[in-house]
């Protein structure tokens, strides 16, 4: 008989309709972790959960699934995001099944970032499932089966399985046939691409995802200056930044700090809309917390995780500039 976790903060937190908070930290490019330690204990008590990011941009970096046990064992409750670039079904299933074994609960499934975008131009991808199909083998090992609808040999997994979606898609008809698709593969909560059109946020959400019973966390990315807004825009798939807030930035004195308080403005915009927000502050997670602060949220409450794996002790709901491919 399945044994399963008992439910983690985050997860709990989305069965109880809370306004949810996620963040994200990047794995190291090197061995050492304790700069990415650093940043995500800066973020105890403010999110409810960590996303990890698996090779973000097609980028070379510590793998997903040992920086997220990393942080598990901090006492920091991680989001797992795994894809489908690098690994086949093989692989993609034994680090899920590995992932279960380590206490892990939360993944985000993702098609990933074409190997062309990063630093390793010449490695071969392997794409042997998309983000859909990954949510479909996530489905199938909760019950007890792989992809193969062969049995596991023991228990099942316990994984609570989310999904990417960019409520800014230039196609309508796509982002609404990708987003069924994900809703009926079995995620169980959404998390956005970097959002700065809040009327098509408000579209999506009232046209597309109204009803759809899962929480939507909106993506809100610190920008630090006018540059980095206009290499985000230049870089960053899927990405439109508007001029009026890359002005913005440029007329500020002090641009950092106007990033911040363009973030809270977007937090704040986002609590009347959605169910959550994800917060991206690459290389200044520090930041976060004072972004909160600003846009009125409050810390959450500091109910420890119980996390039992086999090894270790009607309001729609919503990942992030570096969110690979959906």
């Amino acid at each position: 008989m399945k044994q399963p976790h008992n439910l983690s903060r985050f997860r709990q937190a989305v069965k109880d309709g809370e306004f949810l908070m996620t963040a994200e930290v990047m794995p190291p490019k090197g061995g050492n972790p304790a700069h990415m330690i650093k940043m995500a204990n800066g973020l105890k008590g403010r999110v409810h959960a960590v996303n990890v990011t698996d090779g973000s941009r097609a980028v070379l970096r510590m793998s997903s699934l040992a920086a997220s046990t990393i942080l598990l064992q901090q006492g920091i409750e991680p989001i797992y995001q795994i894809a489908c670039r690098d690994r086949n079904s093989i692989g993609l299933q034994a680090d899920l099944l590995g992932a279960n074994a380590l206490g892990i609960q939360n993944v985000l499934a993702l098609t990933g970032d074409p190997v062309k975008a990063g630093d390793h131009p010449q490695a071969k991808s392997v794409f042997d499932m998309e983000s859909v199909r990954l949510l479909k083998a996530i489905a199938k090992l909760n019950q007890g089966f792989d992809i193969n609808d062969k049995p596991l040999s023991d228990t099942p997994t316990d994984l609570f399985a989310g999904a990417a979606v960019d409520p800014q898609s230039k196609s309508w008809s796509g982002l609404k046939s990708r987003f069924e698709k994900k809703l009926a593969a079995g995620a169980e909560f959404f998390q956005s691409q970097l959002v700065c059109d809040f009327d098509k946020l408000d579209k999506f959400m009232n046209e597309i995802a109204q009803g759809c019973g899962k929480p939507i966390l909106v993506g809100i990315f610190l920008l630090k200056s006018a540059k980095n807004a206009e290499f985000i825009n230049r870089c960053v798939p899927g990405v439109d930044i508007p001029q009026h807030i890359i002005d913005r930035l440029a007329k500020a004195k002090d641009p950092l700090r106007e990033g911040v308080a363009i973030a809270a403005e977007q937090v704040q915009a986002a609590r009347s809309l959605c169910q959550g927000v994800h917060l991206m502050a690459v290389k200044r997670e520090d930041l976060i917390p004072e972004i909160l602060d600003l846009a009125g949220i409050p810390p959450i409450s500091s109910e420890p995780m119980s996390l039992d794996s086999p090894t270790l002790g009607d309001r729609p709901g919503l990942i992030r500039i570096s969110t690979p491919t959906a």
